[in-house]
């Protein structure tokens, strides 16, 4: 019964916390109401974690202003990643960073700006660009398909991982 208690407590006050920060201009680390509706609904335990897990960017909507304050990202590179977008999915986004950029500086944008993969119809090669990925956790990725919700996946991935990795892989993946 505390747990409860504590759950809606921490629920109330992260929606309190995200309506007041709503007018702010720092939308990188602003949390909206529906972010902290969502980190209920799917088990992130609470709003620092999911501050923590609202860092990374969707290429196909961020703006080159926003893409140039990345770290390894130049204003050059910005404007190219604008100028590709929409990208079909993360192996087109990374096929046209890799025109201009390293293995290595390609994974390492790809850690800040991402296109969220769909768990249930990802290609193996777009769940191998997580950043973080082995090859293990491909596989039980690819194992539990298909996800009935983001709860299962918490639970199914949790068995292999701690809950802080199970947020952080969450950053770049949807249903």
């Amino acid at each position: 019964m505390r747990k409860i208690v504590l759950a809606a407590a921490m629920a109330g006050t992260a929606l309190t916390l995200a309506a007041c920060s709503e007018n702010t201009e720092d939308a990188d680390t602003a949390t909206t109401e529906a972010e902290m509706a969502d980190a209920a609904d799917t088990g992130v335990a609470d709003a620092g974690m999911m501050a923590e897990t609202a860092g990374v960017m969707d290429a196909n909507t961020a703006t080159a202003e926003e893409l140039a304050g990345v770290e390894g990202i130049s204003s050059e590179l910005a404007d190219a990643i604008v100028s590709g977008q929409p990208y079909a999915d993360v192996t087109a986004f990374n096929a046209a960073l890799m025109e201009t950029l390293s293995e290595e500086e390609a994974a390492s944008v790809l850690e800040n700006v991402f296109i969220p993969i769909n768990l249930n119809d990802a290609s193996e090669e777009a769940i191998a660009l997580v950043p973080g990925m082995s090859e293990r956790m491909v596989g039980e990725f690819l194992e539990y398909r298909p996800y009935a919700d983001m709860n299962e996946f918490n639970r199914e991935i949790g068995k292999y991982v701690d809950e802080e990795e199970v947020a952080r892989f969450r950053q770049y993946v949807t249903l």
